[in-house]
C-alpha cells in the first residue's frame, strides 16, 4: 500500500473490538506520514456515527496516530487553548479504504487548563465482558494509559504546543495554496 502523502486527503474509520463499524472521518487531511505514524488535521470534518447520525467537526483538530502505540491523540485548537481527546485504541492499519483502527472505549481527555480526565471507564467493564477482550488486550491498554499519561505530563509529541504550532501552520499553508 502507498503512503499518502502531505495534503492528500484520507477517511478513517473506527471500529469495535467486535468488527463492527463505529464512526467515519470523512476527507481527514494528511501533513506526515512515516513508516510509523500518521499527522494529519480535520477542520470541519464530516463524521458519520455507526447508527447513521451525522455532524461536523467544530474546530481545527491535529490527529496523531502511531503503529506502535495503543492510543490516538486528537489536539482541538479552540479560542481558550488546545484541549485534546485521546482514545486507547489499537495501533492503525492503513489500507486502500481508510485508515482503521479499533477504538477501545477508555478516553483520556485533557482541558486546556491541564486537568486530566480517564473517560467511560464503565463502557470501558461492559465491553471487556461483552467482546471478550483478552487478558493480553487489558494489560496492553493498562499499560498504554500510562505512556499516554507520561506524554502528557511531560509534554512529549502532541502534548506540546510548538508541536501543535507547527502542524496547524503547515495545515494553513497547504489549505491555502
Amino acid at each position: 500500500m502507498k503512503l499518502p502523502k502531505e495534503g492528500d486527503f484520507i477517511t478513517i474509520q473506527s471500529y469495535k473490538h467486535d468488527g463492527s463499524l463505529h464512526r467515519t472521518w470523512r476527507d481527514t487531511m494528511v501533513l506526515k506520514t512515516t513508516e510509523n505514524a500518521v499527522i494529519g488535521v480535520n477542520d470541519h470534518t464530516l463524521v458519520t456515527e455507526a447508527d447513521g447520525r451525522r455532524w461536523v467537526t467544530r474546530e481545527p483538530a491535529i490527529v496523531y496516530f502511531h503503529k506502535k502505540y495503543w492510543f490516538n491523540i486528537i489536539a482541538m485548537i479552540r479560542h481558550n487553548g488546545i484541549s485534546y481527546y485521546c482514545n486507547l485504541a489499537s495501533p492503525y492499519v492503513l489500507d486502500q479504504e481508510a485508515l482503521k483502527y479499533i477504538d477501545y472505549d477508555l478516553d483520556v481527555k485533557v482541558f486546556a487548563d491541564g486537568e486530566k480526565k480517564l473517560l467511560d471507564v464503565d463502557e470501558y467493564e461492559t465491553h471487556k465482558k461483552e467482546m471478550h477482550y483478552s487478558h493480553d488486550i487489558d494489560y496492553i491498554l493498562k499499560e498504554h494509559v500510562k505512556i499516554l499519561v507520561d506524554w502528557i505530563n511531560n509534554g512529549k509529541g502532541p502534548f506540546s504546543q510548538s508541536y501543535v504550532n507547527i502542524w496547524y501552520k503547515r495545515y494553513l499553508e497547504l489549505r491555502n495554496r
